[in-house]
């Protein structure tokens, strides 16, 4: 007779626009998800024996245990729901039509009696709550959809773990929350703070007081739920860059507000001490190298020849000018308390802006890195393929050479002193506010800050400030550094 010595499982199958459910067992160390007709169960502490669920007639979208692990409900395309024992060959207990339309999610109370499934209901009900041996409706819940719940498809309904509530979300972009016994609707997620995309997933916090929801927005929200169900205060957002992020500055009207800006063209605001505070809206999508920002307005370049002047009008961006520098920008700087004036770095030397005026474009007979203009618009620091730093004074449109740093070579007398320590090139530049500190950031993941004027041996070094290399710099304050 032959017998089965192991089984190589497959994946979850995957659809796009829609998420892999997984549902997992802690008794029984096992998890399940689904593939074509079928459901797969593996243990993780065995993870060569696996058991195939497959008496489903349609593709199944969900499977999940019941809070005590001795049932498995499974629900396909069809609007069907099967209850099934974890034992004894998975005898199936009932088979429900609960909707008219594909279930995409389903979810057991935490006192095993009742069954809540969401999904395309073609018309009627996108949710139903229904009893796991009789599967009679729960009339309460049932009406409640129907008549003033949600407006498209439901993504995914929980259970509170106390089972006082239960939440669902949809592509409408709304969270609504209902009473766990009657069904009543007692709160929504407020739609002023809310997504602005469809909402795909919710869970629940362990004490049953918060929610996180996810969005096609790419952002998550962390609720705070009160008894009654509404609502405790604003929703911490949760959300970041897609790309690599290419440049950073800090608003000086606001030094606890950071602007990260992607290759892709998004910029994000962050607070200091709070985080992400949403994207600032652009009129002109074009990817991002570099930018600065002043009082109202941001400077930034892409991959192209041109500096863009944009100004800020709170959460969004106004009508963009632009000037062709004649070669593509590496990096920018504003002198912050003049920011009219701009120092802009190509491959073969800078440029110097007042406005969308050119000054001046000096070739500097090397390669150029990285640059900064100190925040009186007096000095310039230039970084160079070569490792060296090179100190420029400024008188009007002239750029003029005071010094050239490198490493080995002992202290310079100078205002800045044997600053070059990186182990590779230096990408960014930046100058605190004061005028007293310079940050430094490159591709070898640190960061070192020199004090001017103070020889290079009191230098604090960052190590490791990031593990791809470190490509923007900016002060929040006088001594604090992003």
């Amino acid at each position: 007779m032959a017998q089965l010595l192991e089984t190589y499982a497959c994946v979850p199958s995957t659809e796009r626009g829609r998420g892999i459910l997984i549902s997992g067992d802690p008794k029984s160390n096992s998890i399940l998800y689904c593939n074509g007709r079928s459901v797969v169960i593996r243990y993780l502490d065995r993870p060569l024996e696996v058991s195939v669920y497959s008496d489903h007639s349609y593709p199944v979208t969900v499977a999940r245990y019941s809070p005590n692990g001795e049932w498995i409900a499974s629900a396909d395309v069809s609007g069907t729901v099967r209850i099934w024992g974890t034992h004894n060959d998975y005898v199936l207990k009932n088979e429900f039509k609960v909707l008219s339309g594909r279930i995409d999610d389903l979810q057991w109370s935490p006192d095993n009696m009742r069954i809540v499934a969401s999904g395309d209901g073609k018309g009627k009900s996108f949710v139903r709550a229904f009893m796991w041996d009789s599967g009679q409706y729960c009339r309460g819940i049932l009406m409640v959809t129907q008549g003033g719940g949600h407006s498209n498809f439901v993504n995914c309904l929980r259970f509170s773990p106390d089972g006082s509530k239960f939440i669902t979300v949809s592509s409408d972009k709304k969270g609504i929350i209902y009473d766990g016994k009657s069904g009543e609707r007692i709160g929504e997620l407020a739609p002023e703070d809310g997504h602005v995309g469809s909402i795909y997933a919710v869970s629940w916090s362990p004490d049953s007081k918060q929610v996180v929801t996810v969005s096609a927005d790419k952002s998550a929200k962390v609720w705070e739920i009160l008894d009654d169900g509404n609502l405790d205060e604003i929703p911490l957002s949760l959300s970041g860059h897609m790309k690599n992020v290419t440049a950073l500055t800090v608003l000086k009207s606001n030094q606890k507000m950071i602007l990260s800006g992607s290759y892709d063209g998004i910029i994000i605001r962050w607070i200091q001490g709070i985080g992400y505070n949403g994207k600032l809206e652009r009129k002109e999508n074009a990817k991002i190298k570099c930018f600065a920002a002043a009082d109202e307005e941001i400077v930034s370049s892409g991959f192209d020849n041109k500096v863009w002047r944009v100004p800020l009008q709170g959460n969004e961006c106004g009508a963009a000018e632009h000037v062709d520098v004649g070669s593509q920008p590496k990096d920018l700087s504003l002198a912050l308390n003049t920011p009219e004036l701009a120092l802009i770095s190509t491959d073969s030397g800078v440029v110097l802006l007042h406005g969308l005026k050119i000054l001046s474009t000096i070739n500097l007979g090397f390669s150029v890195m990285a640059s900064t203009i100190a925040p009186d618009g007096s000095e310039a620091i230039v970084g160079g393929q070569d490792g060296k730093l090179h100190i420029f004074s400024i008188s009007g449109d002239t750029l003029t050479e005071e010094a050239v740093l490198e490493k080995h070579r002992g202290a310079i007398s100078v205002k800045l002193q044997n600053m070059l320590f990186h182990s590779a090139r230096i990408n960014c530049l930046a100058w605190s506010p004061d005028s007293i500190l310079v940050a430094t950031g490159s591709l070898d993941t640190c960061v070192i800050i020199y004090e001017v004027g103070k020889p290079a041996s009191s230098r604090t070094t960052i190590k490791g400030a990031h593990l791809g290399g470190v490509y923007g710099l900016a002060f929040t304050d006088e001594r604090s550094v992003g």
